[in-house]
């Protein structure tokens, strides 16, 4: 008989997959050592084998949950009834306000997921395609030409950029939270999205 997990098991695996992305984030998934994880959890070695069976497993379990906490963000929030510019408002401000509580996950997805396995690294992509295609319905919605002149995706990958890269210079203790700032990102958004061309630009050639 398969041998019964014990009582908090769920809960010390998550507390060792958090501080785990503490030092990945930190450190890299290739400059971090399971003697170092064990030691950030207060855990022998042995004990940490327990939980996890090595170092890319913990990988791929940070990589998916920042991810599934994406999809059901967008599938909530898609759900809802209400008018589409306040559900994209919605959409972008709760993203932002995840990656505040996401930091090091967030960064562990953008910089280690090319240590992931070809079939994990699949499994995760269309886990943000996904995403990415929720934000993109939410950008149709606000303005429904963009399905036909296939600008949605363009304008969803601009967003994210403003929103992605956000931890590289946001100072956690600064005078600008991610509360603040999410504020800032739908100002943006909705000051300029109905200004952008739906026609493809024309480059001049050169004499």
């Amino acid at each position: 008989m398969p041998r019964k997990r014990a009582a908090g098991f769920d809960n010390q695996r998550e507390h060792i997959i958090e501080q785990a992305a503490v030092l990945f984030a930190r450190n890299g998934f290739s400059g971090t050592s399971m003697n170092e994880v064990a030691e950030a959890c207060g855990l022998s070695k042995a004990s940490l084998y327990h939980y996890v069976s090595d170092k890319y497993q913990l990988l791929v379990y940070i990589c998916e949950g920042h991810i599934e906490r994406l999809r059901a963000l967008v599938r909530e929030v898609a759900q809802m009834e209400q008018e589409p510019q306040e559900k994209l408002r919605l959409m972008v401000q709760r993203f932002v306000e995840e990656y505040a509580d996401a930091q090091n996950e967030h960064r562990v997805l953008t910089e280690d997921v090319k240590f992931l396995l070809p079939q994990d690294q699949k499994r995760i992509l269309d886990g943000e395609r996904e995403v990415v295609a929720a934000m993109a319905q939410a950008m149709i919605g606000v303005r429904p030409e963009l399905e036909a002149s296939r600008m949605a995706k363009p304008l969803t990958m601009l967003l994210f950029g403003m929103i992605n890269w956000m931890f590289m210079w946001l100072k956690p203790d600064g005078d600008l939270t991610h509360e603040k700032m999410a504020v800032v990102v739908t100002e943006m958004l909705f000051g300029g999205i109905g200004a952008v061309s739906l026609e493809p630009p024309q480059i001049k050639k050169k004499k």
